[in-house]
Formats: structure tokens, C-alpha cells, sequence
């Protein structure tokens, strides 16, 4: 790519390519879009300023996640993994906002929270379950889930029984995909003047 937007920089992955007319490609992430966007929409009076998220996992779903908490205004992210060493160069990547917990003291982590988010595989149809109790986690706080295979898994069944707002993983792959499409009509039209043009 030509130019690399800084989204792309901060989720470490390009998953939209956008050809110029003059032929320059430019390469952008939708991810953090679809993951915020999934968020608002399936749940219009979450705060990100009302308390700390937590995010479970350092792969590159969460990098997307963190990156649209903090754009979101999310002043504290609590990052927890099975690896600390990844959640360690996560937290040195994105800066003094996110602090690292260790995945023994992940259930810990919920107290205040405003969001509660899991990026790993972990509740994921056929892999191992995800070992978390919310006890201490406030009832206002969302509980999204970036799996969508089952959609509503055990982390989601288990905060809804307990009266907390839920998000389930499909729209976050839904919604990253229109910044997509928007690219390709704006590209579609510019194409299409450009062949007017050259008719006259």
C-alpha cells in the first residue's frame, strides 16, 4: 500500500484496500469500526467514560477492540491474558491507559467495569469454556462477546441472567464490513466521471 491509515498502524493489520484513480492504494482496518459500532448500536446508553473496561485476550481482535475503546474516550482498559508477555507488549504498544492484569485475577478485573469484552477463542464452539465469574462485576456493565459461533455463549448467558446489557460477536463482522463498501461505491462514482470525461 501507498499510505497506511493510522487505524491499520494500531491494530497491527490492513483489512481494506482503497484504489485510487490514480492508482494509489491506501490500506485501513475496520475492525475497531465494527467492534464499536456493534457496541453503540446494541447498546445506545453504554458510557465508555462510566467506569474501566476490561478486555480478555491480546491477539489481534482485542488490539481492534482497544483501539476503539480509547477513541470511544475510554480513559482506563484493564487487559487481561493467558500470556502476559503479549498483554505486556499490548499495553507498551497503546500506552499508560492500559494496565495489565494477570489472568489469575481476570475475575477481579470486573469491579467498576462499564464493558466487559472477550477477544479469545475461549467459549468458542469446540474450544475450551471461559472460566470467569462476574460476582463483582456492576450490573450496569455491558458484556460483549466477539465470538459469534455459538451467539450466545456461556459469558453472555451468564451476564444476561443476572440482568446485565449483552452484546453478542455478529455485529462486530457485520459493521466492519460498510466502511468497505462505502470505499468501493465512492470508487464506483469517481470511476464513473472519470469515463464521462473521457467520452467528451
Amino acid at each position: 500500500a501507498d499510505t497506511v491509515t493510522d487505524a491499520a498502524k494500531s491494530v497491527g493489520a490492513a483489512n481494506t484496500l482503497t484504489f485510487s484513480v490514480d492508482g494509489e492504494i491506501s490500506a485501513d482496518n475496520s475492525d475497531w469500526f465494527g467492534f464499536l459500532q456493534n457496541v453503540q448500536t446494541g447498546c445506545p446508553e453504554w458510557d465508555p467514560a462510566s467506569g474501566p473496561a476490561v478486555m480478555l485476550g491480546a491477539g489481534g481482535a482485542a488490539r481492534a477492540g482497544i483501539h476503539a475503546l480509547l477513541h470511544a474516550g475510554s480513559t482506563e482498559i484493564r487487559l487481561t491474558n493467558r500470556t502476559r508477555e503479549r498483554a505486556d507488549e499490548l499495553a507498551a504498544f497503546f500506552g499508560p491507559k492500559v494496565a495489565v492484569i494477570d489472568w489469575d485475577e481476570r475475575s477481579d478485573a470486573l469491579a467498576e467495569a462499564s464493558i466487559i469484552a472477550n477477544s479469545t477463542s475461549l467459549g468458542m464452539t469446540g474450544e475450551q469454556p471461559l472460566e470467569i465469574s462476574l460476582d463483582v462485576a456492576p450490573r450496569t456493565a455491558l458484556v460483549t462477546d466477539m465470538v459469534y459461533n455459538p451467539l450466545e455463549t456461556d459469558l453472555l448467558c451468564d451476564a444476561r441472567q443476572r440482568g446485565m446489557p449483552t452484546v453478542d460477536g455478529l455485529g462486530m463482522l457485520l459493521h466492519q464490513a460498510r466502511p468497505g463498501f462505502r470505499s468501493s461505491v465512492s470508487y464506483t462514482h469517481l470511476r464513473a466521471h472519470e469515463t464521462e470525461a473521457d467520452l467528451v
